[in-house]
């Protein structure tokens, strides 16, 4: 292949990525690159294909790709390309690989082979539902991957559940003056075996159904008032809002996440714990018959 013709391929490709078109793109950058894998710029259009096939979900080429990318990348620089790999790898379970990049990024993980179990503190994820766009918060314990912490409200989405989001922030949620940026879903990696209930709850103060949840956590189970939900357009969903941690008193659905036996046997232990101002009924997996307390 002549540089001309890799010009006016690469000419191409880039119209293709303007259009939104990833797969030609990176097929155009990949005809290049099989030719001129080391000139000045191919480092970049190393990073572009790899980038296009992220965008087309193919993990597999975004991880071969970005292994090609990122060996051209100057490490602890914060350069993308290891960002993007570290991403691919960890999707495609190559944990050597994936501290590397974020090694090679310039984050300091925790000491040890394998999977990355940190504690990377709190964020929120934009669940990738189908259109729902439901954000939930997790807890990361990658740079890449969170544990959902809340009882998603969208079907088929867990307590639990771990996901792999994405790297840059599409809007943040604050509470108690601190931000806390909301990433978007890329892959549910591991589902949740735990099953969603939901329960109506009479709660004579606020502090009985902070108890409720409070006991739910203690046994690393979720439970989610119907009233903490906050419905957010996709436009309004990307910016910045300050999320208030209310409850309040009276009769309300609660949506849990704990097996059925397990949370007949806390929400009677709570509704026990006190004489009057607690009570529970209507105990039911989400699409099944409910049963009583």
């Amino acid at each position: 292949m002549r540089k001309s013709e890799a010009e006016a391929l690469i000419r191409e490709a880039y119209e293709a990525w303007e259009a939104e078109e990833w797969l030609t793109a990176a097929g155009l950058f990949e005809r290049v690159l099989a030719h001129f894998p080391d000139e000045e710029r191919s480092a970049v259009w190393w990073y572009d294909a790899a980038l296009a096939h992220k965008f087309l979900r193919d993990w597999a080429k975004a991880y071969a790709l970005g292994r090609e990318a990122a060996a051209r990348a100057p490490r602890g620089e914060g350069d993308p390309a290891f960002w993007n790999l570290g991403i691919a790898a960890t999707v495609q379970g190559d944990w050597a690989t994936a501290r590397d990049a974020w090694s090679g990024f310039g984050i300091q993980l925790p000491p040890g082979e394998g999977e990355i179990d940190g504690r990377f503190g709190q964020a929120c994820v934009r669940l990738d539902t189908g259109g729902e766009r439901e954000v939930v918060w997790i807890d990361r314990l990658c740079p890449t991957r969170g544990r959902v912490r809340n009882v998603p409200v969208s079907a088929g989405r867990r307590f639990g559940e771990i996901v792999v989001h994405d790297g840059e922030p599409k809007g943040h949620r604050v509470v108690d003056g601190r931000e806390f940026p909301v990433f978007d879903e890329l892959l549910l990696l591991r589902p949740s075996e735990l099953p969603t209930l939901e329960v109506t709850v009479g709660a004579g103060e606020v502090a009985d159904l902070e108890a409720l949840i409070e006991l739910f956590v203690e046994n690393d189970f979720g439970a989610e008032p119907a009233s903490g939900l906050r419905l957010l357009c996709a436009c309004c969903s990307e910016g910045t809002h300050e999320q208030l941690r209310k409850a309040h008193a009276g009769a309300q659905r609660v949506s849990l996440a704990a097996p059925e036996a397990e949370a007949r046997l806390l929400l009677e232990r709570w509704a026990a714990e006190t004489a009057v101002g607690r009570s529970w009924s209507g105990l039911e997996a989400v699409g099944q018959a409910p049963g009583g307390g």
